[in-house]
């Protein structure tokens, strides 16, 4: 009865195991990337078995080896009595230790091996990098690929060694062949000659190991920089080399007194190294540094710091930034802002971390979709204008839907559509201007052409759906509203290739283990046409079929011929990039805006390229990658790993080209490094007397988050027009747990765009990296002590706090920095969002900022006028608004009390700038005038504002919106 309880309990965990690499292989192979997971885990088989037989082979003969050469006869004494015992004892198990032993070292060698499959890989597969190190002229690719991988063979054959030395050493002991005597300790000739082999070896690969030591100085960190610096080059190269000789020499005496059966020379030998590898490898080197080099560091060290530059900047991509002095002006002159029509017209008002409530109120619809809390900034081309924009995916809300497994994996199983906004433009009212929107979807990205909206594949989706049914089939799965306000869902079916089949019983038993799940099994809305839909993050599926990537922590969404697609930015990174300094990817890409923990992992890196440009189709999964760097050699060893997988990016369609971007946590990496590493003066660089830090953001709340980059269309110094851009500003550098000098140092732009309007065609000016230098002795306001402007204004404060009456609340949008007028210009919108249940954020004023100037209207337009001379010369995006006022209470409110309310806002910003204008000419009456008159409007917006919350009613989230109204699709959506 055990054993067969034994047996089944294999057969049944054996089964379990086998239903996961099954599935497994079911969705690799439904992607078409089955080539992935069978050469990754190939791979990954192939280096245990290599590293168990090694291990447990070398295990075992040092114990077969020092078993079968045991003395016969061993003298009597009491320690040898004790020894026999044990030998009695172990006698009935020794076979079985004797295997046992070996298969389970064997095991735990091969476990930790199987950990580097990607360095096995790419060193089979390296491709050189046609440039060479400075110290010993070796290929960039030896460090990245070739010296992980060979010190990791040196590193693991020193451990067999080690561990079956340890394991021969014993079994003599036990069996006699060394003894304790009253003369001192006894080894026979066999446990001799056995111990001065493995004594060799190891000396041997120590040495090897000392050789490999060398190269590795050029990748130390312990340094002030990265690199091999004075003392490494002239104290522990040379001290390695001399040890490495050594080793192999003491080796060789080993071999001799094996032979002639003295010990003499080894054990000088061996102790002629230690103490050479403590005064040469420690002594000396400390000597040097301390002596000769600190006295003298800028001298001796300027050539190595040189190195340091180079190769890091080299190794982030940031070698061809160009450098443009930016002599910014601090004096707002009248029309200063005609010059720069490109970025004033496309001057983003609509913060994408702030609209995301606005987006759920107006464009929702049920309670079982949702939108991100942080939207997404892209563009598009409308009416032949390339126009900011915010967007977002209406994905389904697993929390919104009624409990039950049916309604959970069966009915509910997709978001519909995307809701775009443009960026420099809001409605009258402060809500956002859709160019994309209601349900069914209509607007300006889908008009013209069929458009797929449902949404199976995205950040929220879950965690696995069945879907799919025999044609003819009544459709079940919830499509969407018939419209916006409509009380009735229409119903659809999947009709794509969208995940593995479960179709059959077989396949059911797999995804209900793998789920546990025992509905799969017994479910009747389960047919011979279905589907399971699962693993559907876009993020995870690119990780997944590129294993070898890091992938990017922002997925955006875009419409691209017809269909959603999730774009995901892939980088090839390593840690082995000679002289380049390292930067951990979580800490780099942490800011105000991260969301929990870091998406990217914890790991240290020295070189960065984004390799890979992939695409996730939200309706059907499908994922594309594309060779976008396929000048990187790390990229191009893993196309020969797995050459079905990647296409070039010259197969990408114009509209996609037109959607890439420059990536986010690429772009924070680039800016962590480019705050030191824009001096490319080594004795500058030494004396660090030019360091920039990328500022806190001055809306993120605690003030010591640094300020997320931002997208926008910009036009920088030298460009001939505006370019969608990745920007963000530097300050002064800034110690840990020192006072930041909050004034502006630089201010750097990644141009983002890669379109050019032709399929596969990329622009030439792509991921060109434009730093402006600001003279350090113009004290040009930085965001902080933009933001701390704002703050204490008087007139601004005022007139916010107008805006706080009724319990509103005002939120700061984000603070974009853009170098226009001559200048720096930073913007701000204001959001008002009342204390309903049912509010939203309204955009309801826009504070702008120039030298000392502050403005402060309804719209970016009338802001800038106040600052630059009544007339900024600028075109702005939300010029049709000039005059707009604070919408009605969210979901209906009364006219008369939102005209009052207009008025009453306006009396108030009329008085406070009376008031402001009689205390500058000292006119006190005239200011008390003014003050009366603002306290009377104070009271009449308060009490308008009271009216219209009382008068408010309705739920804002079935109200249909732009575009809602269309005639209702069929249960097919028409598409």
């Amino acid at each position: 009865m055990i054993a067969t309880l034994i047996v089944v309990a294999v057969l049944v965990i054996g089964f379990v195991y086998f239903s996961q690499v099954y599935a497994n292989v079911l969705w690799y192979n439904q992607l078409g990337y089955l080539e992935v997971f069978v050469k990754e885990n190939l791979t990954r088989i192939s280096m245990f078995l290599a590293a168990f037989l090694v291990m447990a082979a070398g295990v075992y003969a040092s114990i077969r080896v020092a078993y079968t050469s045991r003395p016969i006869y061993a003298p009597d004494s009491a320690l040898q009595d004790n020894l026999n015992r044990y030998q009695a004892q172990l006698e009935p198990i020794r076979k079985l230790l004797m295997i046992g032993i070996p298969i389970v070292v064997g095991g735990f060698a091969g476990t930790a091996a199987m950990s580097m499959w990607q360095q096995a890989l790419l060193f089979f597969n390296r491709r050189d990098f046609g440039q060479t190190d400075p110290q010993f002229n070796m290929d960039y690719s030896f460090y990245l690929n070739t010296l992980p991988f060979i010190g990791f063979l040196v590193g693991f054959l020193i451990s067999v060694v080690v561990i079956a030395g340890i394991a021969g050493l014993m079994t003599h002991y036990l069996y006699g062949g060394i003894r304790l005597e009253e003369k001192g300790v006894f080894v026979s000739r066999p446990a001799r000659l056995h111990l001065a082999i493995i004594a060799a070896a190891f000396l041997i690969l120590q040495g090897i190991n000392f050789w490999l030591d060398r190269y590795d100085t050029l990748l130390s960190t312990s340094g002030t920089w990265t690199g091999a610096l004075y003392t490494d080059v002239e104290a522990v190269i040379p001290t390695k080399a001399i040890l490495a000789v050594a080793s192999v020499i003491v080796a060789v005496l080993f071999i001799l007194s094996a032979v002639i059966g003295r010990w003499r020379l080894p054990i000088i030998g061996t102790a002629m190294l230690i103490i050479t590898a403590i005064v040469a490898g420690g002594v000396y080197p400390w000597i040097v540094q301390r002596y000769q080099v600190q006295p003298s560091e800028l001298s001796l060290e300027r050539e190595y710091i040189q190195r340091n530059i180079d190769l890091t900047r080299e190794a982030y991509g940031l070698s061809d930034t160009e450098v443009i002095p930016y002599d910014a002006t601090v004096n707002a002159n009248a029309g200063a802002l005609a010059q720069d029509a490109g970025t004033t017209a496309n001057i983003r008002l609509l913060d994408p971390n702030v609209v995301s409530d606005a987006f759920g109120q107006l464009q929702q619809f049920r309670q079982y979709y949702q939108f991100p809390q942080t939207l997404n900034v892209d563009r598009y081309e409308i009416d032949g204008e390339v126009q900011d924009t915010v967007i977002a995916v209406r994905e389904l809300n697993v929390g919104g839907v009624p409990a039950g497994w049916v309604n959970e994996h069966i009915l509910y199983t997709h978001g519909y559509g995307v809701v775009a906004a443009r960026g420099s433009t809001v409605g009258p009212d402060g809500k956002p201007s859709f160019m994309e929107s209601g349900i069914p979807s209509t607007g300006v990205l889908t008009d013209g052409g069929d458009y797929e909206p449902r949404i199976y594949f995205g950040e929220n989706s879950p965690q696995y759906s069945v879907v799919g049914a025999p044609e003819g089939t009544p459709p079940v799965e919830i499509d969407r509203p018939q419209t916006g306000n409509s009380e009735e869902e229409s119903q659809t079916t999947f009709s794509g290739e969208g995940g593995p089949s479960v179709g059959n019983f077989f396949n059911q038993l797999v995804y209900a283990i793998k789920f546990q799940s025992t509905e799969l099994l017994l479910a009747d809305a389960i047919n011979e046409e279905s589907q399971i839909l699962y693993d559907r993050d876009p993020r995870e599926r690119v990780e997944k079929v590129a294993p070898y990537l890091t992938v990017d922590s922002n997925a955006y969404p875009a419409v691209i011929d017809g269909r959603v697609k999730w774009i995901v930015d892939g980088y090839t990174t390593s840690k082995y990039f000679p002289y380049s300094t390292q930067q951990e990817l979580q800490d780099a890409t942490t800011d105000s805006l991260t969301p929990g923990a870091a998406a990217l992992p914890q790991e240290q890196v020295n070189y960065i390229r984004n390799a890979v440009k992939a695409t996730v189709d939200a309706y059907d999964g499908s994922v594309e990658l594309y060779a976008w760097d396929d000048e990187d050699p790390l990229l191009k060893s893993w196309q020969s790993v797995f050459p079905s997988t990647l296409k070039k990016y010259s197969d990408m369609s114009a509209e996609l080209m037109a959607h890439v971007r420059y990536p986010e946590d690429q772009f924070k990496v680039q800016r962590e490094l480019l705050g030191k590493y824009h001096v490319t003066d080594p004795d500058s660089f030494y004396k660090n007397d030019d360091a920039w830090s990328v500022p806190a953001d001055p809306t993120g709340g605690n003030g010591s988050v640094k300020q997320p980059p931002y997208y926008l269309s910009l036009q920088m110094p030298g460009q001939d027009e505006a370019t969608f851009s990745l920007t963000t500003p530097f300050i002064p550098f800034v110690s840990e747990g020192g006072d930041p000098r909050n004034v502006l140092y630089g201010f750097l732009s990644a141009e983002a765009d890669a379109g050019t309007g032709e399929a596969g065609v990329r622009s030439e000016d792509y991921g060109k990296l434009r730093l402006l230098a600001l003279p350090t002795d113009t004290a040009v306001p930085g965001p902080g002590q933009a933001q701390n402007t704002f703050n204490s204004d008087p007139t601004v404060s005022n007139a916010l706090n107008l805006l706080r009456q009724g319990a509103s609340e005002v939120i700061n949008g984000n603070l974009l920095t853009l170098p226009v007028g001559d200048g720096i210009l930073y913007v701000q919108p204001v959001y008002v969002q009342s204390s309903g249940e049912a509010s939203y954020p309204t955009l309801q004023r826009v504070l702008v900022n120039f030298g000392e100037k502050v403005g402060f209207a309804p719209t970016l337009e009338e802001a800038l006028d106040q600052i630059f001379g009544g007339d900024s010369g600028a075109s702005t995006g939300d010029a049709g608004n000039v005059g707009a006022t604070p919408p009605a209470a969210e979901g209906g409110g009364d006219e008369t009390a939102q005209s009052e309310l207009a008025t009453a806002l306006s009396d108030a910003g009329q008085a406070i700038q009376d008031g402001q204008t009689a205390l500058g000419r000292g006119d006190f009456a005239a200011y008390g005038e003014a003050q009366t008159r603002l306290q009377d409007a104070i009271s009449r917006a308060t009490a308008a504002q009271e009216r219209m919350e009382g008068a408010a009613g309705g739920d804002a989230t079935e109200a249909p919106a732009d575009g809602a109204t269309a005639p209702a699709e069929d249960g097919d959506g028409g598409n």
